[in-house]
């Protein structure tokens, strides 16, 4: 091993004698073409001239005053929005984004509303970047909301997003007008190129409300809720990311490969970045633009490293490199080692290897003391918790059960993960979602889900098995269902998905109601799902209902309601009144589950864009259709096919009591079972509320106190992804 090692760097040091040492510094712009705008540079592919730019998108208008120092630049393909920096340089080791390639800093306006209408919601135009290279970029940009109780989202990042957030003040603030008080902010989906907001009224007194994109790193050196401050600005720093999809490739050149999900698009973008490799420098979207550097007369290296052929003298505190020596020198010097030598690259080789596998180890031990191993293993060791233990899985286990997470094992992705098949090494096949990212401040959050899951034991609930914590990110092991999601067989067209008739769509509909009846009347705690939809209902090999994606799922305190300033849910199934008080109830699950019930009558889609405008929410469709007693036209062709309409009117008329906008007059989810229940065995059924605490008992397992919240992976502080896919 230690010879070949000897005989690769020998090859290595003859070949690189064949080249010069490269003089003066390397071109960034084309040739022939300006390279700055005032205090601006102008890398290539951007350009001012039409022949100094790769592509029209990159064009930069430069805008000069007779003072080249104060000359400003513009981008024309993004709306002229004035440029602040832009950045091809190498992704080594900093925070600051002028390590980070692919960037560009532009000033954007801050969107405000001011209206005196305190009954409805307000919105302003957007800013559209769609037919570009540039989007926002999720790492360095922020959303932020100025003013108390100003709810602002951004909307149209999908068919059935919603992203946003609402300061919450204290009265006192309150009687300030247009003082900004308080703000909020949170983060945004990958790969976006339209920020549409929309402010809606809550209990907002002031007249005035801000919503604006803004750089991380400008945030945190400003106060957006200072009056003085934000209340005087039109725009803000906000960070784009660029790509060029093809160029000549430049020698000394490497490629960053970065993956981004567009929500939008529903498709998957590849994105490719390119920088010089180290021990170059220049620009790699030209020819040659990657030129090999003297290290030696790096000024900011202390220990410079000259050429082969080359060696590095101190000479009164400068290095210099001199002493040009022979090809054959340097091959005797290389090829006729010591046996010392050839011993000291053993033990080097050794004790690399003793070092990586014990740093393998600290970064594991390091990994599952940051994803809570320890608070878990406290609660799962607690005789105060009666929880069923779930399995600590090794990441060696895992990697083996997904062939190194293959892209081959893929079951979907989502907002909150990707899900790989697996199978363990006792033969059994699971699903294992690999959490996006860690959020060390809801720690906590993440390990109660595991314990409350733990206790979660119900036919018609997806089962947790286990975790991993000792990887970068938690991976968490359910059963694997194999039939694919109730959205795919209600609207996709596909042999592999058979038609579902009425008595199976009855079943699935009661198995629903019986799972999250458990979940809000049962369970140790009462659970709300918060994102009843018919993408997270799995179906098992005998087509029985699955309920999946705890992400954004909450307990909570008996006869309590859950109040956030942060919106969850997917268009098309969210509760209005949740969207208008943020109090999310149970009735809101019961919201849900009505309209899973309208897709199962009808076969259509929550939202589409194919009805017309009033009626492209599904709900509002279904309501107008049976007012006008036209409720057999809009029904699915395997439900007209039933004989017994009564059964059809008794499940339409349960769903439009479950669309009731007040949730107090909506049924609960026992009394929706009970009733379908009732529909399946050919009779109608009225709850009796005598057996409602017999229903409990039979069903719950022990109680314990656990007051805490549920995260399937940690969450980030923004709107759980609409293209969530389940397990």
């Amino acid at each position: 091993m230690a010879v070949k090692f000897v005989m690769r760097i020998t090859f290595l040091l003859l070949l690189a004698v064949a080249y010069e040492l490269a003089e003066g510094a390397p071109p960034m712009a084309k040739p022939n073409c300006r390279d700055s705008c005032g205090k601006v540079s102008i890398p290539y592919p951007f350009g001012i001239r039409s022949d100094c730019f790769m592509h029209q998108s990159f064009e930069i208008v430069c805008s000069e005053s007779g003072v080249a120092a104060a000359a400003i630049a513009f981008l024309p393909s993004i709306g002229n929005m004035e440029v602040l920096e832009i950045n091809i340089s190498e992704p080594y080791g900093t925070n600051d984004i002028s390590y980070d390639p692919g960037l560009i800093r532009v000033k954007m306006p801050i969107i405000s509303l001011n209206y005196t209408n305190q009954s409805s919601a307000g919105s302003v135009a957007p800013v559209n970047i769609f037919g570009t290279p540039f989007f926002f970029s999720s790492k360095w940009n922020k959303f932020v909301s100025v003013g108390c109780n100003n709810l602002a989202t951004m909307t149209g990042l999908d068919p059935m997003g919603v992203v946003g957030c609402k300061p919450d003040c204290s009265k006192e603030k309150l009687i300030v007008k247009c003082s900004g008080s308080d703000y909020c902010q949170t983060t945004i989906p990958d790969g976006i190129q339209l920020l549409n907001v929309t402010f809606w009224n809550t209990t907002n007194t002031s007249s005035c409300r801000r919503a604006f994109l803004a750089e991380r790193e400008w945030l945190n050196k400003t106060d957006p809720s200072a009056a003085n401050h934000v209340l005087n600005l039109d725009y803000v720093p906000v960070v784009l990311e660029w790509t060029v999809l093809n160029f000549s490739e430049a020698y000394g050149f490497e490629e960053l490969y970065v993956r981004r999900h567009i929500d939008w698009s529903y498709t998957r973008y590849d994105v490719k970045y390119y920088f010089c490799r180290y021990g170059y420098e220049g620009n790699p979207y030209l020819d040659m633009g990657c030129q090999d550097k003297n290290e030696c007369e790096d000024k900011n290296s202390k220990y410079p490293i000259c050429l082969p052929g080359l060696e590095c003298e101190n000479t009164e505190g400068s290095y210099n490199c001199n002493k040009r020596k022979s090809p054959l020198k340097i091959a005797i010097l290389v090829i006729s080692p010591s046996f010392g030598l050839l011993f000291l690259l053993l033990v080097i080789w050794w004790s690399y290897k003793v070092i990586k596998k014990r740093n393998k180890i600290k970064l594991k031990q390091k990994f599952f003391k940051r994803n809570g191993g320890l608070l878990l293993q406290q609660q799962l060791s607690s005789n105060e918790n009666n929880v069923q233990k779930a399995k600590l899985f090794n990441s060696i286990e895992l990697e083996n059960a997904t062939d190194g997470f293959n892209e081959n094992r893929i079951l979907g992705k989502g907002g909150q993960g990707t899900v790989y098949k697996g199978m363990l090494i006792d033969g059994r096949i699971v699903a294992i979602k690999k959490c996006n990212i860690v959020d060390e401040g809801n720690l906590e959050q993440f390990i109660n889900e595991i314990t409350i899951l733990s206790q979660i034991n119900h036919r018609n609930v997806v089962k947790l098995l286990g975790c991993c914590l000792e990887t970068e990110v938690p991976l968490l092991v359910y059963e694997f269902i194999p039939k694919g999601t109730l959205f795919q067989y209600l609207h996709e067209e596909n042999e592999d998905f058979p038609l579902l008739t009425w008595d199976m769509r009855l079943r699935i509909a009661t198995e629903i109601a019986g799972a999250l009846s458990y979940l809000h009347s049962a369970a140790s705690l009462p659970i709300y799902h918060r994102d009843i939809k018919s993408s997270n209902i799995l179906l098992d090999d005998k087509y029985r209902a699955k309920v999946a994606d705890f992400g954004t799922s909450r307990s909570v305190a008996i006869d309590q309601t859950h109040v956030t300033t942060l919106i969850y849910g997917t268009f098309g199934y969210l509760d209005p009144e949740y969207f208008q008080t943020s109090q999310f109830t149970d009735k809101s699950d019961v919201y849900s589950f009505g309209v899973v019930l309208i897709e199962l009558l009808t076969g259509e889609k929550p939202v589409s864009s194919t009805r017309s405008v009033e009626s492209q929410n599904l709900s509002t469709y279904f309501l107008h259709s049976l007012k006008e007693n036209r409720l057999f036209d809009i029904l699915d062709t395997q439900v007209r096919k039933v004989c017994n309409k009564d059964e059809v009117m008794a499940i339409a008329n349960l769903a439009k009591r479950c669309l009731h906008l007040n949730g107090k007059k909506r049924p609960t989810m026992i009394e929706i079972m009970m009733e379908l229940e009732g529909v399946q065995k050919g009779f109608p059924v009225q709850p009796n509320f005598d057996e409602l605490e017999y229903v409990r008992n039979k069903e719950m397992g022990p109680r314990n106190d656990i007051s805490i919240s549920t995260s399937s992976c940690l969450e980030l502080g923004s709107a759980s992804s609409s293209n969530a896919l389940p397990l």
